[in-house]
């Protein structure tokens, strides 16, 4: 009996998923064991029909025979139809009706009544997987192939339908074997051509808001560059209508893309969600929620742990708009991703830790009504309102966010259009992104032997070694902490603050200016 080798992922972790076949007399079953789920009960049929397609006798008219597909290991749950490939090439293996070495192989993908292979969610997370578990060729839909083929290493096939696997692999000769009508002796799938990352990149910022688009708000285009050069979090606050939403969005303009590794990373993310559209990502994600999303949708869960939002920004921005408006459990559980980079989520069937390495731009008004502290509209929110609208945001929460920027009213003058910018080719988007990409080479080489990327990602650790101070910049970090009341927290992110600004200054050390400038990011007195 020889094994055919396909793979799932629970949650972002891959398994391969041996499958075996048994074939006996006796009165016709056809059963799948090793804790299938309904999708793969169903396989039963799609598989019948599929081998049917092919040109073979379907299981189901096999006269008395009982079939019995084991999935191991048996105590994991199988979920989807990506074991349909697997389950009828085991059964043909069964049935001696092909002969092929299933060893080094690994099949992926879910069949059609017709014997075609449609996409599967995850192939790219799975074929890494498969490389680096020793696997030599990894079969999967053609659609599949294309997002996966940036994997070097191992040799992808992609194949629109079961036959075509057949014909390829089946090492029968046509004396050996019953004349198929569907079969093509000789005929072999290509293999997929490893695709260059370094053409696909640079994604194209075309339809992005441009930073020339955004009339005045100057301090906070600032802050939103220093926030994409060192990875930090930021936060908007101010009366509806002044640019927060349209600052957020614009953000998306000025991030570098993403490294080949960071590219794999997400796309194998996404993957599993079924949002890649076969297609590598390859610009950081930008996640926009609804304040209305549910707490399971944004942090991720149900009965078998999934990724949420907070996951899907990994190595992006997580986009949070009219910030106090959401679930208050939803604002607390940021905590842990954005001081660990991580997040746990522990069901009663299982738990698993998700990266949730990402920007938090939250934006909001500054009270229900929006008009609190405005110098032309009157606020008419009770104080009770205030104190339950400003409750909504928890001290923990302020502290873990570097930089809060009041966005203003601007002047009507301002609105119109600078006919001088206009004629300007190089949008300021990529002039700031030129530079983000120049401090994030700066602390590329500083963090070569370390596993931070970014001056937001350093340890508690590592501070001292990394990013030291001056005795002189120290001895105003320590008087200015005293007077702000600065937690141990906050004190250490006003250094990795101060760290970016002089890397966008091209500075080898941080000056007083430097810290200067990041400590007037700090909230004052509830950033209100």
């Amino acid at each position: 009996m020889k094994i055919i080798y396909s793979a799932q992922a629970v949650g972002l972790t891959p398994h391969i998923v041996s499958v075996e076949v048994d074939l006996f007399k006796g009165f016709h079953t056809f059963s799948i064991v090793g804790l299938p789920d309904k999708a793969v009960e169903e396989s039963k049929d799609r598989v019948s029909s599929a081998i049917k397609s092919a040109g073979f006798k379907s299981p189901k008219n096999s006269g008395q025979q009982k079939v019995v597909v084991s999935l191991a290991p048996a105590d994991l749950k199988k979920e989807g139809p990506i074991f349909d490939l697997a389950i009828a090439l085991a059964y043909l293996l069964a049935k001696k009706d092909v002969e092929f070495n299933p060893e080094k192989k690994l099949f992926l993908g879910e069949l059609s009544l017709g014997g075609e292979l449609r996409p599967i969610k995850g192939a790219l997370l799975l074929a890494q997987y498969a490389k680096d578990r020793g696997f030599e060729e990894v079969f999967l839909p053609e659609e599949n192939a294309r997002e996966a083929s940036f994997i070097k290493g191992i040799t992808l096939y992609g194949a629109k339908n079961l036959t075509e696997v057949i014909s390829h692999l089946n090492t029968k000769t046509p004396g050996e074997r019953q004349k198929k009508k569907t079969d093509v002796d000789g005929e072999t799938l290509k293999a997929a051509v490893p695709r260059d990352f370094s053409l696909v990149a640079e994604k194209s910022h075309e339809d992005a808001i441009d930073f020339s688009d955004i009339k005045g708000q100057e301090g906070a285009k600032r802050g939103l560059e220093i926030a994409a050069a060192g990875g930090h979090n930021i936060a908007f606050f101010g009366p509806p209508g002044t640019g927060k939403t349209l600052l957020a969005r614009s953000f998306a303009g000025i991030l570098p893309p993403l490294s080949l590794e960071e590219a794999l990373e997400v796309t194998g993310i996404y993957g599993v969600v079924g949002k890649t559209g076969g297609a590598l990502v390859t610009a950081p994600p930008f996640r926009a929620p609804h304040h209305t999303s549910s707490y399971v949708s944004v942090v991720g869960g149900g009965t078998f742990p999934k990724p949420g939002e907070i996951t899907l920004s990994h190595r992006g921005v997580l986009f949070l708009d009219e910030f106090p408006e959401f679930d208050r459990r939803v604002i607390e559980s940021l905590r842990e991703p954005l001081e660990e980079g991580v997040i746990s989520i522990a069901r009663a069937k299982g738990s698993e830790i998700f990266p949730a390495q990402f920007i938090l731009i939250a934006a909001f008004n500054p009270c229900p009504c929006g008009f609190y502290g405005d110098k032309t509209k009157e606020c008419v929110c009770t104080p009770s309102q205030l104190v339950k609208y400003h409750q909504k945001i928890s001290g923990p929460i302020v502290d873990r966010i570097d930089m809060w920027i009041p966005v203003v009213r601007i002047e009507h003058e301002k609105l119109s259009p600078d006919k001088k910018r206009a004629k300007n080719i190089l949008k300021e988007s990529d002039i700031v992104r030129k530079r983000i990409k120049n401090a994030r080479e700066i602390q590329k080489e500083r963090f070569k032997n370390a596993k931070a990327l970014l001056n937001a990602h350093i340890g508690v650790k590592e501070i001292d070694s990394l990013l030291p101070l001056s005795d002189s910049v120290r001895a105003l970090l320590i008087e200015s902490a005293k007077k702000l009341d600065l937690s141990a927290r906050s004190y250490h992110r006003v250094i990795k603050l101060s760290r970016t600004i002089a890397d966008l200054d091209n500075s080898d050390n941080i000056q007083e200016q430097h810290l200067l400038e990041a400590l007037q990011y700090r909230p004052k007195q509830f950033v209100y």
